[in-house]
């Protein structure tokens, strides 16, 4: 009886043949060919949806700033010219490094001004585009926003901020008074970063109160009629003090900046920083 002889086997491992192995690589270049338009179009998506709306003149976002920095210079008496360098150098830095979408704000003490101050620059940190993605964003255009809109008028108003502006009284106690209402309080800013920069040399001068008078110690000033006055809530904001030096032998700049610790932690602030700043006059 003859034998059937067997059907020779393909010569794939699977059994396909050459046209259907085509198909399958055809159908794995389409898959991820949709699978990359697809991770495109969700990165777009993603992004128009987390797109933050800013305010085209402060540029903050229309729903609240990220973080608040608020400097406060006292240039009643003029500052030394190292001193002025120094400054301009560090509130150039700090600005650089501001968190984006957080606020700078930067006042002169004026006496003669609503609240004590005249606010020089208020303005967020749109961001300089550096974190941005070509895919989904445009850096070059960020950075030129970054550039004219933030840095440019900030070297501007250092120009005016760093200026004498002579008075006869120095009311730094009010002046921060009108700082942690406008800029600390409100249940918006309740959980983000609050940071309060001092430039002055911290020398308060009113009638009801003054460190040109009497002892520095904290108990005078409790005693006094400018206690309750200028009592304020600094809402647990981070205090740096950058301490003017004055050529005044009567004064220990030693107690005088224990004075200014005791008042930042009586009105519920955190001191974070007491410097010296270069220079004296």
């Amino acid at each position: 009886m003859a034998r059937t002889r067997p059907k020779p086997r393909s010569n794939t491992a699977s059994g396909f043949s050459s046209e259907g192995w085509i198909w399958v690589l055809v159908a794995l270049v389409c898959a991820a060919t949709l699978a990359v338009i697809g991770g495109y179009a969700y990165l777009r998506w993603s992004a128009e949806v987390n797109r933050v709306v800013l305010d085209l003149e402060s540029l903050c976002p229309t729903d609240g700033e990220r973080s608040v920095t608020v400097v406060l210079l006292d240039a009643t008496d003029d500052l030394p010219s190292i001193t002025k360098r120094e400054v301009r150098s560090d509130l150039v830095d700090r600005a650089e490094t501001l968190p984006v979408y957080g606020l700078l704000e930067m006042s002169l003490l004026d006496p003669s001004a609503p609240g004590g101050r005249r606010i020089m620059f208020r303005k967020c940190n749109p961001g300089d585009g550096a974190n941005l993605s070509e895919w989904t964003a445009n850096p070059r255009k960020a950075r030129e926003r970054w550039m004219e809109q933030f840095r440019k008028p900030l070297d501007g108003a250092l120009d005016g901020t760093l200026k004498p502006a002579p008075a006869e009284s120095s009311p730094i106690m009010m002046t921060i008074q009108d700082v942690a209402v406008a800029r600390f309080g409100g249940r918006a800013r309740q959980n983000i970063p609050k940071t309060f920069i001092i430039v002055s040399d911290m020398m308060e001068h009113t009638p009801e109160y003054s460190h040109y008078r009497g002892d520095l110690g904290y108990e005078r000033f409790r005693g006094s009629a400018a206690y309750k006055k200028v009592h304020t809530d600094l809402h647990g904001a981070g205090v740096r003090l950058w301490y003017v030096q004055r050529l005044n032998p009567g004064l220990n700049s030693g107690k005088h900046l224990e004075f200014w610790a005791a008042w930042v932690r009586d009105n519920n602030g955190v001191l974070t920083q007491a410097k010296k700043l270069q220079g004296a006059n």
